[in-house]
């Protein structure tokens, strides 16, 4: 439950609210106790947990952002294959759409 207290700090602190105004990003807080209503964030930390952190030691905290942000970058983000993505890497499936989206403009 701490755990869990922290995170949520984490997020609705005055710092994170301010970067992401300056980011142009729209926080958005789920009601108490629905899990549902952050599912999609959820499933992406235990990907991440499972995949990766768990898998590797890390020296520092500060070698351990780097290499879990490039994890995300340069995999995650690039070639790991998706559910949601009919089983491509976003990548793939992004020159997918829009190839579909020339072929039914020509």
């Amino acid at each position: 439950m701490l755990q869990r207290t922290l995170e949520l700090a984490e997020y609705t602190s005055e710092a994170y609210e301010t970067a992401c105004r300056k980011l142009g990003v729209l926080q958005s807080m789920g009601r108490v106790g629905s899990a549902l209503d952050n599912a999609a964030a959820e499933a992406f930390n235990s990907t991440i947990k499972v995949e990766y952190i768990h898998r590797h030691r890390f020296t520092t905290r500060t070698a351990a952002r780097l290499k879990i942000s490039t994890w995300i970058v340069d995999f995650y983000n690039l070639r790991r294959r998706h559910s949601t993505c009919d089983g491509m890497s976003p990548i793939d499936y992004e020159r997918f759409m829009a190839e579909a989206r020339e072929g039914q403009a020509a």
